[in-house]
């Protein structure tokens, strides 16, 4: 790897949310840590060992489709049969995953999840974690308000903007 792929990487880790980047390819290994990284609050999480591990170069990574977002309407507030609460599903916010990846709900396995169905929460709040490329990113929700639905299982794969939580934001 060359200064100026080097220095490009860093322009990309320094755009995302990564708080930590670790290459290792035969006697080379780099290791680059932003301004959000701390020592000690990393997650630890082992991910199941059947996963495949997708190693594209950054600079050849295609930009992935959106996933089609699940109809909220057909949630939990329809399966009550009201026709107020149906209404009421396209008032709940959806906090989306910012990048491809496997999604976790706690931070390890001995520990319990980030958030509930019923907890209410405040803007920045961590909910919940996306594993990429073996780099652990804590999701931080864009709202406040009480969590209505979790969309994804634990360890699943995610795609980028996929929906992960519903939240109310009437609380």
């Amino acid at each position: 790897m060359n200064n100026k792929e080097i220095q490009e990487l860093i322009k990309l880790i320094n755009k995302s949310n990564l708080t930590e980047f670790k290459l290792k390819d035969k006697d080379f290994e780099l290791l680059i840590r932003t301004e959000k990284y701390q020592s000690g609050k990393t997650p630890k999480i082992v991910a199941p060992a059947t996963q495949p591990i997708l190693q594209v170069p950054p600079a050849t990574m295609p930009s992935p489709a959106p996933a089609p977002a699940p109809e909220p309407a057909k949630e939990a507030p329809a399966a009550a049969g009201d026709e107020t609460a149906a209404a009421d599903a396209s008032e709940y916010l959806e906090v989306c995953s910012p990048m491809v990846g496997t999604f976790y709900r706690s931070p390890s396995p001995e520990k319990g999840p980030f958030i509930k169905v019923g907890d209410v929460i405040e803007k920045g709040d961590v909910v919940c974690i996306v594993e990429a490329m073996k780099l652990f990113n804590e999701i931080e929700s864009e709202h406040s308000g009480r969590i209505v639905k979790v969309m994804v299982e634990d360890a699943q794969p995610v795609e980028y903007d996929q929906v992960l939580f519903l939240i109310d934001p009437k609380g």
